[in-house]
């Protein structure tokens, strides 16, 4: 049962890693930029629901939505200010700008929260669920984890495929140029992107830190990281290549802490990224498209 333990705890977590991929593999595969400040979007939802709970005594529904709606807002507004005025810029402006974002994210949330650790309370309470007479556990926070990443996965891949939006989002992906000369607004796409995958941070804020409740301004940078990189694994642009990547992630990332080292797991997670992508460059799900020269 321990093993089993191990597993579940890595699909918990890997779960998270997940959620917060699909924001960076949703603008990469549309508007081709990495938004490396999507892990400080994780931090200010996080902080919203915190306040919002703790502080003004909300429901934590209430907490969630309200965090989902700030940090929604905020993906629009650095998409508007930081990002749409680079449509045609090199990559390198683009990255650059995108670190700055992040270091200016951060410090603001120094300056509004301080420094100071807060405990982050659990949103869906921090009982578990006992089977096979107490050997094998299963906390609120794990179940809620889990099926809130199957529901919007579900949710997201009828989305893309089935709504008008959603298939202007695959139509940029495709050819922002031909999009446009079909009537599709590429601009307000890729806001709603920006929109869909910062609402998204704010919910794996939140479940990020009801399973690891120690909230700081730097809580999302290595969840951020680490997401990115479960993105670059399944194939950066995949949204099913987001899930695999985020789900392998967190359990190669348990298992490592388990059984070989709390201390080098993270090393082992970027060890095993080499791996792949030295077999598999555009990652497990993703398609390597020949350029023309």
């Amino acid at each position: 049962m321990t093993l089993l333990n191990f597993f579940i705890s890595g699909i918990s977590l890997g779960s998270i890693y997940a959620i917060i991929a699909l924001g960076y593999t949703m603008v990469y595969g549309i508007a081709k930029m990495l938004n490396f400040a999507h892990g400080d979007v994780i931090m200010v939802g996080a902080y919203v629901c915190f306040y919002a709970v703790s502080r003004y005594g909300l429901h934590p529904i209430v907490g969630v939505a309200l965090a989902m709606l700030v940090c929604t807002l905020l993906g629009i507004i650095v998409e508007k200010l930081a990002y749409k005025p680079l449509r045609q810029a090199p990559s390198l402006a683009v990255l650059i700008t995108a670190i700055g974002v992040s270091y200016f994210l951060q410090n603001t949330a120094l300056l509004l929260w301080s420094s100071n650790p807060k405990v982050f309370p659990s949103v869906v309470g921090r009982g578990a669920f006992k089977l096979f007479d107490g050997q094998l556990s299963l906390s609120h926070v794990t179940v809620v984890t889990i099926v809130t990443c199957v529901i919007i996965m579900i949710c997201l891949t009828w989305f893309t495929g089935n709504t008008r939006m959603g298939k202007a989002m695959r139509a940029c992906s495709e050819d922002k140029s031909a999009a446009q000369l079909m009537g599709i607004n590429v601009n307000a796409t890729i806001s709603m992107t920006f929109a869909i995958g910062s609402g998204l941070a704010a919910v794996a804020g939140v479940l990020l830190c009801s399973a690891y409740p120690t909230l700081m301004p730097t809580t999302g940078s290595l969840p951020g990281i680490k997401a990115f990189t479960a993105a670059v694994f399944g194939g950066i642009g995949s949204i099913p290549g987001a899930l695999l990547g985020g789900l392998l992630l967190g359990v190669i990332e348990i298992f490592a802490k388990a059984y070989i080292s709390s201390q080098l797991s993270d090393a082992v997670v970027f060890a095993v990224l080499i791996v792949v992508l030295l077999v598999k460059p555009a990652g497990l799900l993703g398609v390597q498209m020949p350029e023309k020269v």
